[in-house]
């Protein structure tokens, strides 16, 4: 993402959001409702993070400097945006109408289940960045400005996808079980890996990057991944043990419920 590309109005429009996440939030507030300010902080910093991606030049050589664009841009800012629930704020802010109304026909639709299906939103985001690293397509963006654009747009929506998908903190109409997002988040993890791995060996097709430049590229992608995923696999251990307790505590009460029947 340079700023050749309409870069500036991309990054206004990502600090555009967080003012208005920001407002909803304090609106929140003050019609008493709780909200945690944690996640205003994960919010803003995942929007200015994304504008940073979008409009500050990298000051690397040049293939280094894209992959930690694509980093900040398709995995570290779509975390830090899903952590915050940004549709949760918006159904809670929002009064009933047909705004409200029409956010939940979108969210509860057949197609919002599929596309949150976490192995499809795996699959649409680490097959897109094999189709784009390992096909001529990486090349053909340094030449088709809207090829360029359309790519990177498809790197941020993939990116918040698989971790929506995966983190599933949102009200889903189907929220999928923790085997489904564990096992989506491991093949990504992996694919993304393997990829790093063919990319520190030969660069996309099309084009010609310094042997040094190419290989911290592909290290920063490899190692810039697994941090991460990690914090993807947090956010899952964390679900998993706050269920686990949830789940032994309703135990407890059955428990003591018929001891006390039957004294």
């Amino acid at each position: 993402m340079t700023a050749a590309h309409g870069a500036a109005p991309a990054a206004v429009a990502a600090l555009l959001m967080v003012a208005v996440y920001l407002t909803a939030a304090r609106r929140l507030r003050h019609r008493g409702d709780a909200w945690p300010q944690a996640r205003d902080a994960s919010f803003a910093a995942g929007g200015i993070a994304l504008a940073a991606a979008i409009a500050v030049p990298p000051p690397a050589a040049p293939f280094t400097g894209h992959m930690a664009q694509h980093l900040v841009a398709g995995m570290v800012a779509p975390l830090l945006l899903v952590l915050a629930r940004p549709l949760t704020l918006a159904l809670r802010v929002l009064r009933p109408g047909r705004v409200r109304r029409a956010l939940l026909v979108v969210a509860h639709s057949r197609y919002a289940v599929w596309v949150t299906f976490p192995p499809a939103a795996a699959l649409f985001d680490v097959g897109g960045l094999w189709l784009l690293y390992r096909t001529p397509l990486f090349a053909a963006t340094h030449h088709l400005a809207w090829l360029h654009v359309v790519v990177h747009l498809h790197v941020l929506a993939a990116g918040t996808l698989l971790a929506f998908a995966v983190c599933a903190l949102d009200p889903p109409r189907r929220r999928w079980s923790l085997r489904w997002r564990a096992g989506a988040l491991l093949a990504a993890g992996a694919a993304h890996a393997v990829l790093a791995k063919t990319l520190y060996a030969a660069p996309p097709p099309g084009t010609t990057f310094a042997t040094a430049d190419l290989r911290a590229g592909a290290q920063l992608m490899y190692y810039g991944g697994d941090l991460v995923e990690l914090a993807l696999a947090v956010t899952l251990a964390v679900q998993w043990y706050a269920a686990t307790g949830r789940a032994l505590a309703a135990d407890r009460r059955r428990n003591s419920v018929t001891r006390a029947v039957r004294g």
